[in-house]
C-alpha cells in the first residue's frame, strides 16, 4: 500500500464514519482470536479423540452440553472464543502433560490466550458441579445403590459385610518451594505437595473429594477437617456401613482400619492381606469431576473388576436417575 493510500485511508477515518471502522476493527481483532490457525473439530480424524482428549468426538460434544459450556466464552481481556475448542483445549491439558508452548502449537492460540482458556473452563466446571465431589446427597450414593456396593465387594471376598467404599489420602509431589517450604513437605514421603482425601465406591466413582492441605499434615488430621465421618452417619440415617482405610486412620463408627500389632492372628492376618487387595482400587481411580466423567462413558477397571456399573453421563452430571 502505498504512503498517500495509507494517509487518505487515516484522513476517511478521521472525517468519515469513525464507529463503523471502529466497529469493523473489532470484529476484526475478534475473528482473529476466534479462530484457530490449526485446530478444526470437524477435521480431526475420529480415532484422535481418544489418544488427544481422552474422550470420543460424540461423547465431546455430549460432554460440552452436560457441563453447560456455552457456545461463547468471553475471556477476561475480552476475548471471544468458540466453547467447543474451550473445552478441547481442558481436555487436550489434562490429558497428558502438557506446556502452554505445546499446546500454541496444536490449537494455533498465543500462550496468554490458552491460559484464559484453560483456567475459566476449570472455573466453570468447578463453579458449577463441585458439589458432586463435596456432597453426599447424589441420588447414585442412596442406601438401595450403597447396598449394592458392600454386596459387590463381598462377592470378591470382602469380610466386611457392609463395607461400601475406600478411603484413602495422596501426596501431589510439587517443587520445593522458596518460602516455608516445611509447611508442604511430607516427612514419609520425603517429598514436598499437596495432599488431598479421596473416596471411591465400587463403581469407579471418586464419590468425595477433600483438599487441597499442607503435605505435612498426616492422613488422620485430613479426615478431621473434611468432616467427612460424620457427613456419612447422617447420611446413612443409623444404617450399619463402612468404609474401609490404611492403618493411618482412626476406629470409627463408620470407618474400620487394618488389625495392628506384632502378634496378630491368622485370621488377623488373612483379613489384613484380603482387604489391602481390595483396597488399591481407591489408587486406580484418585481423580476428579472429568475423570468420574470418563467412567461413566467408558467403565473404569475398579468398574469393570467389582461389576458395578456407574451412572451415565448425564445421570452423574445432573444428579438424577432418568432410567
Amino acid at each position: 500500500m502505498s504512503t498517500l493510500s495509507s494517509s487518505l485511508i487515516k484522513l476517511d477515518v478521521l472525517t468519515g464514519d469513525c464507529d463503523a471502522f471502529l466497529l469493523a476493527a473489532a470484529a476484526k481483532r475478534i475473528n482473529k482470536f476466534n479462530k484457530s490457525t490449526f485446530f478444526c473439530f470437524d477435521e480431526i480424524e475420529v480415532s484422535r479423540f481418544k489418544l488427544d482428549f481422552r474422550f470420543e468426538k460424540a461423547d465431546i460434544l455430549r460432554l460440552k452440553s452436560e457441563l453447560r459450556v456455552p457456545d461463547v466464552l468471553k475471556m477476561p481481556n475480552r476475548t471471544e472464543f468458540s466453547g467447543l475448542i474451550c473445552l478441547c483445549v481442558m481436555l487436550r491439558r489434562l490429558a497428558y502433560p502438557n506446556r502452554l508452548s505445546d499446546l500454541q502449537k496444536y490449537f494455533g492460540f498465543s500462550p496468554q490466550d490458552l491460559s484464559y482458556i484453560f483456567n475459566s473452563m476449570i472455573n466453570h466446571v468447578y463453579d458449577n458441579f463441585y458439589h458432586l465431589l463435596t456432597s453426599l446427597q447424589l441420588w447414585w450414593l442412596s442406601l438401595e445403590h450403597l447396598k449394592e456396593f458392600s454386596g459387590a465387594l463381598v462377592r470378591k471376598g470382602c469380610p466386611i459385610p457392609s463395607c461400601i467404599g475406600f478411603i484413602d489420602g495422596t501426596l501431589h509431589k510439587t517443587c520445593r518451594p522458596t518460602r516455608s517450604q516445611q509447611e508442604v513437605y511430607s516427612g514419609h514421603k520425603r517429598s514436598h505437595g499437596l495432599k488431598y482425601q479421596s473416596v471411591v465406591t465400587p463403581n469407579g466413582m471418586v464419590a468425595n473429594l477433600y483438599g487441597p492441605i499442607p503435605g505435612r499434615r498426616h492422613d488422620s488430621y485430613m479426615l478431621h477437617e473434611s468432616g467427612l465421618l460424620d457427613k456419612l452417619a447422617v447420611h446413612l440415617g443409623g444404617q450399619e456401613m463402612y468404609l474401609y482405610g490404611d492403618s493411618g486412620y482412626p476406629l470409627h463408627r463408620s470407618l474400620i482400619t487394618p488389625h495392628i500389632g506384632n502378634q496378630l492372628s491368622d485370621q488377623q492376618k488373612l483379613f489384613n492381606l484380603t482387604m489391602s487387595k481390595l483396597r488399591v482400587c481407591v489408587e486406580w481411580e484418585f481423580a476428579t469431576i472429568l475423570k468420574n466423567c470418563q467412567n461413566c462413558l467408558y467403565e473404569c477397571q475398579t468398574s469393570k473388576y467389582f461389576g458395578v456399573k456407574p451412572p451415565t453421563l448425564e445421570e452423574y452430571l445432573r444428579n438424577q436417575n432418568l432410567n
